[in-house]
């Protein structure tokens, strides 16, 4: 055992300020003395009539004329979508992205009151590779699917060590149920995961997310430090204090190296205006009607498939690059193909889960959402950071060290934007790999 390891872990343990774990019910009425603990194998199923009601849906679209040279400006072109719209209705086998989705195998259990969904895929174990569990968790408007094609890339290594993955679906998308009472956030989520994982028998592992699955995954860490071997994101929620941030955005670009910034952090970042304020301003909408009034917009999604997957494509589009507004076809078919988006947009569509994966947002976002409890306190486990160029904000490593005490990895990717492990599955399991290499080969041995 090394001392020095040994030494880190136990001054982590006593350092670390644990968020309660508590505990919860999502469904009406009282709790029950006792849970069913039963882990239950699931498969994706799909009918001739759900497909009879998907396409007479597309054919009674009624579509509005794009505005000359609109591009997607104005959100998802109206000209493109007709294209879209087609190939769903004429091509895409539904049938045959079910056995693609069955590839893997699924499984529910009940925890707090729900059915939670997950893919539980065990790796092909080489002679003398350690096995690791990790779980991997989506965001918004995202799913499971989004793994497909890192998992293989996990769990078939040549190293020291693989990965045995699992994939939930957060409660209220795809396969798990949705709350059934008010308040579900992501310590809820968090809480439910550590279940989870407890059920499965894993008493410590590595968490890896991005958009509500890092925030998913940091409330893990700080929920349970004791049970995350490491924690890896490839979106960073964290920022400077008040007066540091502003000084350091005042100085940084024209002397980056006093307040910490890389030249890298520096093209990121500015201008700033640009980047941080008008950027987001004009890519935010969704977020504010999500925030208030998921149900009422979410009525119209839930009826509309050409709607749905205008709402859910346009951030397909615009997440993976900003420059893909000015496109007609908004650059989709650059990064995805037609039938991975589609499936994506059908785990939404054959389960009615766009509202109550939209109402996650008022859910957490009804109270001052920044400086909640598990947003502001530090988290000691060790960290993997994944910087993708087109993520929606940049976080530079100065900054992440203000919440991350413990980051072991800090890696500028060379391509890529906010659907990492979707866009980029290569990347982002170099990167994975490369940052539990680090942890493993501190651990106490």
């Amino acid at each position: 055992m090394h001392l020095d390891s040994l030494l880190c872990y136990l001054a982590l343990r006593k350092k670390t300020k644990n968020i309660p774990v508590g505990d919860g019910w999502w469904r009406v009425g009282e709790k029950p003395l006792s849970e069913d603990r039963t882990i239950r194998p699931f498969v994706v199923e799909t009918s001739e009539e759900m497909i009879q009601d998907l396409h007479q849906r597309i054919n009674q679209t009624r579509y509005t004329e794009s505005l000359e040279d609109g591009r997607f400006h104005y959100g998802f072109n109206s000209a493109y979508l007709k294209k879209v719209a087609k190939y769903w209705r004429h091509e895409f086998d539904w049938e045959k992205q079910v056995r693609v989705l069955n590839k893997y195998p699924h499984f529910k259990t009940n925890i707090e009151g729900l059915d939670v969904h997950f893919i539980h895929v065990k790796p092909v174990q080489r002679a003398g590779q350690k096995v690791l569990p990790l779980m991997m968790v989506h965001g918004w408007p995202g799913s499971f699917y989004e793994f497909y094609k890192i998992l293989p890339l996990l769990t078939e290594t040549e190293g020291d060590f693989v990965f045995e993955v699992i994939c939930p679906s957060i409660p209220g998308y795809g396969y798990s149920e949705a709350p059934h009472t008010q308040g579900f956030t992501c310590l809820d989520a968090a809480r439910i995961f550590h279940k989870l994982m407890d059920r499965l028998d894993f008493s410590d592992y590595y968490v890896q997310g991005g958009d509500w699955g890092a925030f998913i995954t940091c409330s893990m860490a700080l929920m349970k430090p004791e049970c995350i071997r490491g924690l890896h994101l490839n979106m960073v929620n964290a920022k400077a204090g008040g007066a540091l941030s502003i000084i350091s955005l005042l100085v940084g670009r024209y002397l980056p190296f006093l307040v910490g910034f890389t030249r890298e952090d520096v093209c990121r970042i500015y201008p700033f205006m640009q980047k941080n304020v008008y950027k987001i301003l004009r890519e935010s909408g969704y977020m504010h009607i999500q925030a208030t009034k998921p149900d009422t917009a979410g009525c119209g999604l839930n009826n509309s498939p050409v709607g749905l997957a205008a709402y859910i494509l346009e951030k397909f589009s615009t997440w993976t690059d900003y420059k893909n507004r000015d496109l007609e076809d908004g650059g989709l078919e650059r990064k995805f193909s037609l039938d991975d988006l589609l499936t994506n947009i059908m785990i939404y569509w054959t389960t009615g889960s766009i509202i109550p994966s939209m109402r996650f947002y008022k859910e957490n976002m009804g109270a001052n959402f920044q400086k909640t409890m598990d947003n502001t306190t530090k988290i000691h486990v060790p960290t993997g950071l994944a910087a993708f160029p087109h993520e929606l904000l940049h976080c530079p490593r100065v900054w992440a060290r203000s919440r991350f005490t413990d980051i072991r990895s800090y890696t500028y990717m060379p391509r890529g934007g906010h659907f990492a492990a979707f866009e980029e599955p290569v990347l982002l399991a170099q990167d994975l790999l490369q940052f539990v290499k680090k942890v493993e080969s501190k651990r106490p041995k």
